[in-house]
């Protein structure tokens, strides 16, 4: 089946930059258009609905939108963009996540664009540390993002999205095995379900890293290597990537023989949209809501732009309306605005965990490396 289902654009973290760029006019969107949106300034006060306030045109200005190799937008929104406020954005794809960060810290007071897009709280204290941004939060996420989306410590970027890494199942795999669902992490461990898990690396793969910041949020810096340990002696198979595991191990999405994947809340409804037509009224898959590990990704103005106004105004327009509306179908994640109505297929079939699994990314930038040391020695040694 077609790879789009949650973005395994950060399942290879090999910290290799490379770069593509396409303007806003290109064809970088293959999403169904939406209305465009209204272009908040970024010294207005935000509506309190979480709409953008009324647009600021611009002299003809051209920001570079720096992003991961999966942004995707309509592309009716960019060049209504463009029309509204004179500016042009320009994408470049550095890779993945962490090619993104690796590169702007590289780049830190002296970057090669204007707006960063693509950092998640598994890497933004990095980025933080390294003083890649411009502090610039929209002011829209005052009053229309939940304080849980937000970056706590540092007024420096601003949310725009956020998915959840969970534990999907092939709901038709068990019935016709009548065998129960694991409904917890715990019972991922039970000798019943014995070679039916298959994880993605942590070292290679951001999906494989937010399953194990999973482990460690249950269960401690004392206890996550011992529930490692006893996934191997359950037979769990470790797999480079998500695209890997997914579509070719779990038994819905590829050939495999593993009913049990780590994939994300929002891949049941992917599963409708990219199935081939007549397409089923619903997923074959369904996900263990206990155990997921919240990722939000932020957008940023970066430290030494030379257009921050236009920098801003384009962070203040991620924020808007019309993009959040777009970016479940575009990007397969969540909208940080509440206010905005979701696809029915997203409502449907997207799992919204009730107490997702978190840690900060200051904890996780200082333990990242040692944890990574002994989940590769429990469980790959």
């Amino acid at each position: 089946m077609i790879s789009p289902l949650r973005r395994p654009r950060r399942d290879s973290r090999s910290w290799i930059v490379g770069t593509a760029a396409c303007t806003v006019l290109a064809a970088c969107g293959t999403a169904a258009p939406v209305t465009g949106p209204s272009i908040a300034p970024s010294t207005s006060a935000s509506s309190p609905t979480g709409a953008s306030p009324a647009q600021t045109s611009f002299a003809p200005t051209t920001v570079t939108l720096i992003t991961h190799d999966s942004f995707a937008l309509t592309e009716s929104l960019l060049a209504d963009f463009t029309a509204r406020t004179g500016i042009t954005v320009t994408l470049v794809s550095v890779g993945d996540a962490g090619e993104v960060v690796n590169k702007a810290a590289l780049t830190a007071g002296n970057p090669e664009g204007d707006v960063l897009f693509g950092v998640d709280n598994t890497l933004l204290s990095r980025a933080l540390d390294a003083g890649v941004f411009d502090p610039y939060v929209s002011p829209a996420a005052a009053t229309a993002v939940s304080s849980a989306l937000k970056v706590s410590t540092r007024d420096a970027v601003t949310p725009i999205d956020y998915g959840d890494v969970c534990v999907n199942l092939d709901d038709t795999w068990f019935a016709s095995h009548q065998l129960d669902e694991p409904k917890t992490l715990a019972d991922l461990v039970d000798p019943k379900y014995r070679g039916l898990l298959v994880v993605e690396n942590a070292a290679t793969s951001s999906t494989g890293l937010a399953f194990l910041l999973a482990t460690v949020a249950r269960y401690g810096d004392d206890g996550f290597a011992d529930f490692w340990t006893a996934l191997r002696a359950n037979d769990v198979k470790v797999v480079n990537g998500w695209t890997e595991a997914y579509e070719g191990e779990f038994t819905t999405g590829g050939k495999g023989s593993r009913p049990i994947v780590v994939s994300y809340a929002s891949s049941p409804p992917a599963e409708i949209v990219y199935a081939a037509d007549p397409k089923p009224t619903k997923p074959t898959t369904s996900v263990m809501t206990d155990g997921c590990f919240r990722q939000v990704e932020y957008a940023g103005v970066l430290k030494g732009t030379k257009h921050p106004e236009a920098a801003r105004a384009v962070v203040d327009w991620l924020l808007s309306p019309a993009v959040q509306a777009d970016v479940p179908l575009s990007m397969f994640v969540f909208p940080v605005l509440d206010t905005v109505a979701l696809p029915k297929v997203f409502s449907d079939f997207a799992a919204r965990p009730a107490e997702p699994l978190t840690l900060d990314p200051a904890q996780i930038d200082a333990n990242r490396s040692a944890w990574l040391e002994t989940w590769d020695q429990v469980t790959l040694r």
